[in-house]
């Protein structure tokens, strides 16, 4: 069933938090951050949302790194009991395969996406240097397949403006995708 989460709550602070990556490693939200936002991902490996936009995903969070000052981070947070696909060491073995750029991060509590208030695969969260929201939109006009190749670069641009202002823009088209698979 798809899932969109709501409109972008404009100023909402970023929760911090510290989860490990699939080798056991730990990160924290602020070592993370990006001198100009950062951008918060939550992905899985088994959602064809998520499958559908996954190179696109990779090029416009490793430019957004390179070349915009911008921290980017994903998290998984399904029940691996139910979706064993999701699971730490298939984690690994997605981020390899597609030359992630930025952390991968396992929310075995599912916490942090409660924190977040995270609803879907993919669901985006766009900070300002400041930790306060401006994003929570779409990647681009893909849904459980790619869009076209020309597709606006929606989340992406969004970024760029939020590193050179400080703010999303005001028009905003949620993300859809798979609900997360929160734990009974």
């Amino acid at each position: 069933m798809a899932v969109s989460p709501p409109v972008c709550d404009f100023g909402a602070k970023m929760p911090e938090f510290e989860l490990p990556d699939p080798n056991g490693a730990r990160h924290k939200l602020e070592d993370l951050r990006g001198g100009n936002g950062t951008l918060v991902m939550f992905i899985c490996n088994h959602c064809p949302y998520v499958q559908a936009i996954m190179d696109r995903l990779v090029r416009d969070a490793s430019e957004l790194q390179r070349d915009h000052g911008i921290g980017v981070v994903a998290i998984s947070a399904n029940d691996v009991a139910d979706y064993p696909r999701d699971a730490p060491e298939h984690m690994k073995a997605e981020a390899e395969k597609h030359g992630f750029t930025f952390p991968y991060l396992y929310d075995e509590t599912q916490a942090v996406a409660k924190a977040y208030g995270a609803e879907c695969t993919p669901d985006f969260f766009g900070y300002n240097a400041k930790g306060e929201l401006q994003y929570r939109g779409r990647l681009d006009a893909s849904g459980r397949n790619p869009g076209p190749a020309d597709a606006k670069r929606e989340l992406f641009e969004a970024m760029v403006q939020i590193a050179e202002t400080g703010e999303g823009p005001r028009e905003q088209t949620a993300s859809m995708g798979c609900s997360i698979k929160w734990k009974s």
